[in-house]
């Protein structure tokens, strides 16, 4: 018989090896849903085209004024704001247009342009539940008809001076 005590009373818990394929898993499918996310974010976005300030107009935009600007500001669901110039365009010549797109200036204090965005021309084509706008081309602007149009901007920079944009339009399609 021995008489040292036995300091063994507790048996040794059992080593389990750890199961890590369903950390794995899991750890897989937010990676899979966070960049279906970001593809789904980015695809809606288009990187703004910039053309020279220096760019002739189209020779039909004389026949083309705008008039009655209106801005207004909104939240986008990821938290930015969204720009929205609204205006009154008006057919004087003897072409139906199908098409215009127009340069848009925005400025600093100094009247440095602090942004360049070419985009499309978009006709209001009904105001109420919500405002829907639709390219020209949908509803054409025939020789005295006049229009209401918006142009939306996901952002304007910081530099901005807060005073309505130069707008120039620089290619009609007519026929």
């Amino acid at each position: 018989m021995s008489t040292e005590p036995n300091l063994n009373l507790v048996p040794a818990p059992e080593v389990r090896e750890r199961n890590w394929l369903p950390v794995a898993i899991a750890a897989a499918v937010v990676l899979v849903v966070v960049a279906v996310m970001v593809l789904v974010l980015q695809h809606g976005q288009k990187a703004p085209t910039v053309t020279p300030i220096s760019a002739p107009l189209d020779p039909y935009a004389a026949n083309l004024p705008i008039s009655g600007l209106v801005m207004s500001e909104s939240s986008n669901l990821a938290g930015g704001k969204v720009t929205y110039v609204d205006g009154h365009i008006v057919n004087n010549g003897d072409k139906t247009v199908t098409g215009i797109t127009a340069q848009v200036l925005f400025r600093t204090f100094a009247n440095e342009v602090t942004q360049n965005e070419t985009q499309s021309l978009k006709l209001i084509r009904m105001r109420e539940p919500y405002i829907d706008v639709a390219p020209v081309s949908s509803a054409p602007l025939k020789p005295g008809d006049a229009r209401d149009f918006r142009l939306i901007f996901d952002g304007v920079s910081p530099d901005w001076n807060g005073a309505y944009p130069e707008i120039r339009i620089l290619h009609v399609d007519a026929n």
